[in-house]
């Protein structure tokens, strides 16, 4: 049940257009451990922004793609 919860979260996060950088807040409740760092026009801005994060393992780029599809890097 939390992974789909996390799903949840991934989804509501994920920008219509551009892409997200998202953290992660382990220690929040269930339902709210992901939170919005930035928006991005540009992959290569947010994925820069990500290599320069403390440790970037814990951030990842929430984008939709073309299909309308869900994408998580």
């Amino acid at each position: 049940m939390t992974k789909d919860i996390f799903e949840k979260e991934k989804t509501n996060l994920t920008p219509e257009t551009g892409f997200d950088l998202v953290g992660i807040d382990y220690f929040a409740d269930t339902g709210n451990q992901l939170y919005l760092i930035e928006h991005f026009e540009i992959y290569q801005d947010a994925l820069i922004a990500k290599k320069k994060r403390k440790d970037p393992n814990e951030y990842f780029i929430l984008y939709k793609g073309v299909g309308g599809e869900f994408f998580c890097r």
